[in-house]
């Protein structure tokens, strides 16, 4: 079983930065790709970027692609997005998940997600 807890949420205007961190307990984290997903009022929970277990390897949505970065800490079991340059569209609550991939399905392990609001 594998804990994951999100921090780092809140209001920011537009070109501003957040940085999200999911810090995780349980299981060896070091063994686990990890993702961060998001879900805006009436959407659909979408992919935004994954990183393998060395961190040596990640994966960018087109839309955030050049604004947020994917790195993680494993002596600190923490997986960070940094996102820059934010847009009202970036609005949404964000999840951090283990797993791999782009589809939500192949994550096994869930945070509880935190809000970020993007005011134009």
């Amino acid at each position: 079983q594998v804990q994951l807890v999100e921090s780092g949420g809140g209001l920011v205007q537009a070109g501003g930065s957040l940085r999200l961190s999911c810090t995780t307990s349980g299981r060896s984290f070091s063994s686990y790709g990890m993702g961060w997903f998001r879900q805006a009022p009436g959407k659909e929970r979408e992919f935004v970027a994954n990183i393998d277990w060395s961190g040596g390897f990640t994966v960018y949505a087109d839309s955030v692609k050049g604004r947020f970065t994917i790195s993680r800490d494993n002596a600190k079991n923490t997986v960070y997005l940094q996102m820059n340059s934010l847009e009202p569209e970036d609005t949404a609550v964000y999840y951090c998940a283990a797993g791999w991939g782009r589809r939500d399905a192949r994550y096994d392990y869930w945070g509880q997600g935190t809000q970020v609001t993007v005011s134009s």
